[in-house]
């Protein structure tokens, strides 16, 4: 008989195991983050439809194919998040929050992709928002951030690339000869393609099938400003100083609408052809069009579940520091005091609630990986002390409880 119920497609169960990893790299993460500033942020799991139409762009693959979106019973269009960013700055601008705000966050997100490696439907971001400041060294310092937290989860292969998309003025000169060119080639588009091309020509470059084929394409960077090739060329001088290598990649543009100027992709080698596991890039109309004042913004997010897979790490169990055994009710008593005792030092300890024989309870303690088994019978009981032995060694001594480490 098959199971009844299982998840679904496009899903997957955190296992203890690789909880525990999660937990690993997430302190690291947190520790890393905090020592630049950043406070944590957790937003509602589902907004306004509209925050992410207007955020993310109506002809982006998110909005047109990718969004969990429902009514609820009050009529409204509600969404699950598909992205971190909009909600940020939504939280950001309703809770008045004073400029420059660094806010961090790690939160899961919904896109009804295909299933793939390291691509599911639910998935996981932790990403930054640095909002209110806008100079290249602020550019500089969250694309070395992204860099360095990749570095620090153990990710092989990393290859950082980086470009200028200009402002908007500069898309705009850039847009009728990138339509120009488009529409010599428009037969050969695909149809989602062909739909968007004149609402939104550079949703093509961007476009998995056809991007690659448009290698021709005219560079958005040949018709970007003075002034944004300067603030590239700092932002890309501060990375040169600090360390950080990359690679000037012309061709690459981020699938989302609310990017201006710096925009970033982390990729790593070790994931094949699905190889990106973050990115990110200035935004500095995003404020404004969600109602605020003018306010520059930049950010990342990284994927986590690709970032596991990229780093190659393994889950594990963690290993309890004690397992208590006993032989009687009235150790068993005793042994249940001990733990107390140990849990309240933050132990991780356990003991089978189950009266099982001591070599059972002497399996248990081996299969939960207990670094140090504590044996109470009758003998102990009498000479108010337990007996410790190691796990791998096998080596026993006797401690009171309060001598335990």
């Amino acid at each position: 008989m098959g199971l009844k119920y299982t998840k679904i497609k496009g899903t997957r169960d955190i296992l203890p195991e690789e909880y525990s990893l999660w937990r690993e790299l997430l302190e690291r993460a947190f520790k890393i983050l905090r020592s630049y500033g950043y406070n944590f942020i957790v937003t509602p799991t589902f907004e306004r439809t509209e925050l992410f139409i207007r955020s993310i762009g109506d002809t982006t693959d998110i909005v047109e194919k990718e969004m969990y979106t429902f009514t609820d019973r009050g009529g409204r269009s509600l969404t699950l998040r598909p992205e971190g960013t909009a909600p940020v700055v939504r939280a950001y601008l309703e809770n008045h929050l004073i400029p420059p705000q660094k806010l961090a966050y790690f939160m899961n997100m919904f896109r009804a992709e295909r299933p793939q490696k390291g691509r599911f439907r639910e998935f996981w971001h932790l990403g930054v928002e640095f909002i209110g400041v806008r100079d290249p060294s602020a550019d500089a310092e969250v694309v070395e951030l992204a860099y360095r937290l990749v570095h620090e989860f153990g990710v092989k292969e990393i290859k950082l690339e980086i470009n200028s998309i200009g402002t908007v003025e500069d898309r705009k000169r850039y847009r009728e000869v990138l339509l120009d060119y488009l529409r010599a080639r428009k037969d050969e588009l695909c149809e989602d393609c062909r739909r968007r091309m004149e609402r939104n020509p550079l949703r093509v470059l961007d476009c998995k099938i056809d991007g690659p084929k448009l290698l021709d394409a005219p560079l958005l960077t040949d018709y970007l400003s003075q002034a944004s090739k300067s603030y590239f060329e700092d932002v890309l001088e501060y990375l040169r100083r600090w360390g950080v290598p990359f690679e000037v990649n012309k061709r690459l543009v981020r699938g989302l609408d609310y990017y201006t100027e710096t925009a970033f992709e982390i990729k790593s080698g070790a994931l094949g052809a699905q190889d990106s596991v973050g990115g990110g890039g200035r935004y500095d109309g995003l404020v404004e069009e969600l109602g605020g004042p003018p306010t520059p913004a930049v950010g990342f997010a990284l994927g986590f579940d690709r970032v596991l897979i990229a780093s190659g790490l393994q889950g594990y169990r963690e290993p309890l520091d004690y397992f208590i055994a006993y032989l009687g009710d009235e150790a068993r008593e005793k042994g249940f005091e001990v733990l107390q005792a140990l849990r309240k030092r933050g132990k991780r300890a356990e003991i089978s609630h189950e009266k099982k024989s001591l070599k059972s309870q002497m399996k248990l303690a081996d299969r939960l990986g207990a670094r140090y088994a504590l044996i109470i019978g009758d003998e102990e009981l009498a000479r108010g002390v337990v007996k410790v032995r190691d796990m791998e060694t096998g080596e026993e001594k006797f401690l009171k409880p309060s001598e335990l480490p």
